[in-house]
């Protein structure tokens, strides 16, 4: 089993990738059983509190103002509609309430908004997690004081090619953010998506950036990208399934301790991928809802599957027996105004 310690190198992650397909699957399930129970999944929901307009140019995303995909755009969400969310979310078993807003960077005015909903989400005893853009140290400090667990501020691909899909925000940008996240005390949230058009060194390269910062990021999302009508992106040719199956098991032997979540493009995969993503060393995913451009598996076919794999969520504290659980994330589902969810991992 390769055994190497920071900094990583390009040339040994793209080894790891270069492995043969299940020599790299053996390797990362070792890896995966020394840090986790492989049986355990953690499960998160998320909640778009600002949707849309987004002055950001990130070729994939239907949320930048400056592509026509139909997308609608919407105010910043009242807190109580944020916090019933919440309520929700925690009755049907998630663990971790994720906020995104379409965002260069949060405005003051809207610091105590923000503020008062990261209190009232940790109050119900959920973990929270933002993800807003661009912080200041002041802000940062603030939603840190008001208890926020997870910043997500992601990395996207490589150093190289991040220019080809991103202008509008540096490299260095997103790096400064994830430092500020950490300065502030608050655990960071920062992945990737794979299908941008990137080569495999370009994967590699991105990987290698996340585990080589100062400290590894607790949550790492792999997202798919999913091809949205009217971005530049929507022509892309299809990810091969082997191909992101390898990125999440590089992404486990490099990142041992972090969790790995399957993000967005899930419902472009069947369950047989799913399954090698879990076994390549993928335990965190988002659960039960619709994200704001694309759908989301169903709350009871991530249910059925992780019967047929026998996985359990991660405890969460309620009353509700396992199978009161699925049968409320049934019904709450069915409720929630499903344009508000959004892949905050984007």
């Amino acid at each position: 089993m390769v055994k190497m310690e920071k900094p990583w190198t390009l040339n040994q992650a793209q080894a790891l990738f270069d492995l043969p397909f299940f020599e790299l699957l053996f390797q990362a399930q070792q890896v995966h059983r020394l840090h986790f129970d492989p049986q355990q999944i953690q499960i998160s929901t998320l909640l778009s509190i600002k949707t849309g307009a987004c002055p950001e140019d990130c070729k994939y995303c239907p949320q930048s103002a400056r592509y026509k995909t139909g997308l609608k755009a919407e105010r910043l969400l009242e807190v109580k509609q944020v916090i019933e969310s919440a309520k929700q979310a925690k009755q049907a078993g998630s663990t971790r309430f994720c906020m995104g807003a379409a965002w260069r960077n949060p405005h003051e005015r809207d610091m105590p908004y923000l503020e008062t909903m990261v209190k009232e989400v940790k109050a119900l005893g959920l973990e929270t997690c933002m993800t807003l853009g661009k912080l200041n140290d002041q802000q940062a400090q603030r939603l840190a004081d008001a208890g926020l667990d997870y910043y997500n501020h992601n990395l996207d691909t490589s150093p190289e090619f991040y220019g080809s899909i991103i202008t509008t925000r540096t490299y260095q940008d997103r790096l400064d953010t994830i430092d500020t996240v950490r300065q502030a005390g608050m655990k960071v949230c920062s992945g990737g998506i794979v299908g941008l058009g990137e080569k495999v060194t370009d994967r590699a390269a991105l990987l290698v950036q996340l585990a080589n910062l100062p400290q590894v990021p607790e949550s790492v999302p792999i997202n798919m990208l999913i091809k949205i009508k009217g971005t530049p992106l929507e022509d892309n040719e299809d990810v091969d399934a082997f191909d992101f199956i390898r990125t999440i098991a590089v992404a486990r032997i490099m990142m041992p301790t972090s969790f790995v979540r399957l993000s967005a493009g899930r419902e472009q995969m069947n369950e047989q991928m799913q399954a090698l993503c879990f076994m390549a060393g993928a335990n965190s995913l988002f659960y039960g809802c619709k994200l704001l451009t694309a759908a989301n598996p169903k709350q009871d076919k991530d249910q059925q599957l992780f019967r047929k794999l026998n996985i359990n969520p991660q405890a969460t504290e309620t009353a509700l027996t396992h199978q009161q659980q699925i049968e409320r994330l049934q019904e709450v589902m069915q409720q929630v105004d499903t344009v508000q969810f959004y892949n905050a991992a984007l």
